[in-house]
Formats: C-alpha cells, sequence, structure tokens
C-alpha cells in the first residue's frame, strides 16, 4: 500500500510540499479556532462580547484562513506532479508579498505580529527559488 504513496520528486517540489501543508494547516486553524491565528501572529484576540458590531476581523480572517487552505492545497499539487513552472511564478510574488506585508508593518498598517507572516513568506520564496538555481545547475553539469 504504501508503494501507491507519491511524494515530491525534487528538492524545489520538497519545499512547495512543506509550504503547502504548513499553509493549508494554517489556514484550517484559522477557520477552525480563529482565535489561535491571532495568538500566532502575537496578538491579543478580542473576546466576541467585547467585539464590536461592525468589527469585521473574524470575516477577514475567515477569507485568509479559506485562501490559506486552498493555496495550501495547490501547491500541494504543484509538488505532486513536480510542475517547475508553478513553482518558479510563485517564487517573486511570495517575495512582494513577504515586502508588502513588511512595509504594512513598518507603516504602522499592521501589528509587529505580522511581520512573521510575511518573513515566512519570504522564506519559503527564498527556500523554492534557491532549490530551483540548484537543479538547474545540476541539470547543466549533467548534459555538459
Amino acid at each position: 500500500m504504501l508503494s501507491n504513496v507519491r511524494l515530491p520528486r525534487s528538492p524545489s517540489g520538497w519545499t512547495m510540499a512543506v509550504f503547502g501543508v504548513l499553509a493549508a494547516a494554517l489556514g484550517a486553524v484559522g477557520l477552525v479556532s480563529p482565535d489561535t491565528t491571532i495568538r500566532l501572529m502575537g496578538l491579543a484576540p478580542i473576546p466576541g462580547a467585547e467585539r464590536a458590531a461592525d468589527d469585521h476581523t473574524l470575516l477577514f480572517l475567515t477569507a485568509s484562513s479559506m485562501a490559506a487552505l486552498n493555496m495550501g492545497v495547490y501547491y500541494v499539487l504543484a509538488a505532486l506532479a513536480d510542475w517547475r513552472s508553478f513553482f518558479r511564478w510563485t517564487v517573486p510574488f511570495r517575495l512582494l508579498t513577504c515586502t508588502v506585508f513588511a512595509l504594512a508593518v513598518l507603516g504602522d498598517r499592521a501589528p509587529a505580529g505580522f511581520l512573521g507572516v510575511g518573513l515566512w513568506e519570504g522564506a519559503g520564496a527564498l527556500a523554492t527559488g534557491l532549490a530551483l538555481r540548484y537543479e538547474s545547475r545540476r541539470a547543466a553539469r549533467v548534459t555538459a
């Protein structure tokens, strides 16, 4: 039965799979327990009774969590298919996400705890980019 288990076939695929599993898991946590996600970012959750009627924090957290869950599944499926073009496409956009999130913190649009989200995106993008570069160089040596 284990012989049918499919795993990523390349270092870049593994970076995508790990990122995808983490994104999907964190998305699921946000859907099931939004306060846990808020705490993971170093923020203090506001109890429901104290939340203002027009506070849409949980709405945006639900949307972000669902997006993270979906994105995580896409990344895992791409990793299992070894879809390296997709891997390459994600690197600049994940670096852009890192930059935007860091600027949001630096510009006081987001609390300092949010910086971890950006750094997570940036670190994942760098890991994938470096793995793709390694694979490209290795392939060039093999064909030379």
